[in-house]
């Protein structure tokens, strides 16, 4: 894999591999918390308070906790085993700040696209996305509260995805679960690139 020194972001040392990763997904998914929790640096978060200006925009039904939403972008490191340092950019979920997608992707090897089954509709813009440009990507199934148990074939039915496409569960509140759900979409673009199929289009 090719490492990402043009990112402003690549500040570990010279002798590290380095990739760039997303995290996606609908509306108060979990992205903002997936970096948080494996992050081992303190995460970059652009959050601002949800105010009446949300209402009717953002649906927080699902997630009638939530407060904040990222408005531009969350960032994280973390080291793995073998020593790959993985960059993770959590993007916006809003369809108001997708023109900040494209800036972001850049130079991305792969992305998690998180999902809640209870609302599935909300990653099938992220899913397009990554399609169109074959950027390899991974579905992380976060654990909601009433969101109940499905297998990763009815998943990967739902979302009218390929069989070589990895869905997995996780709880990213946890940071070993979270953390899993990174070392998949590793080894997802491994296999993808040993099969040329991961050809960058940035």
């Amino acid at each position: 894999m090719e490492s990402v020194r043009s990112d402003p972001a690549a500040t570990a040392g010279e002798s590290a591999l380095t990739v760039k990763i997303l995290v996606a997904g609908g509306f108060g998914v979990g992205k903002s918390t997936l970096v948080s929790a494996v992050s081992e640096i303190r995460p970059l978060r652009t959050e601002e308070a949800l105010t009446e200006r949300s209402i009717g925009v953002d649906d927080t039904s699902a997630v009638a906790g939530k407060t904040t939403t990222t408005v531009a972008m969350d960032f994280g490191r973390i080291t793995l085993p073998n020593g790959l340092v993985l960059f993770v950019f959590g993007t916006p979920g809003q369809d108001r700040f997708w023109f900040m997608w494209d800036e972001l992707a850049k130079g991305a090897l792969g992305a998690v696209v998180l999902v809640d089954t209870r609302r599935l509709a909300d990653c099938f813009a992220s899913v397009d996305y990554f399609e169109r440009r074959g950027v390899p990507f991974i579905i992380g199934v976060n654990q909601f509260p009433g969101s109940g148990m499905h297998t990763a074939d009815q998943v990967r039915d739902a979302l009218d995805l390929t069989p070589d496409i990895p869905v997995i569960n996780c709880d990213v509140r946890e940071r070993e679960s979270a953390k899993q759900v990174l070392i998949t979409l590793v080894e997802h673009i491994m296999r993808t690139m040993s099969t040329g199929r991961g050809a960058l289009t940035y």
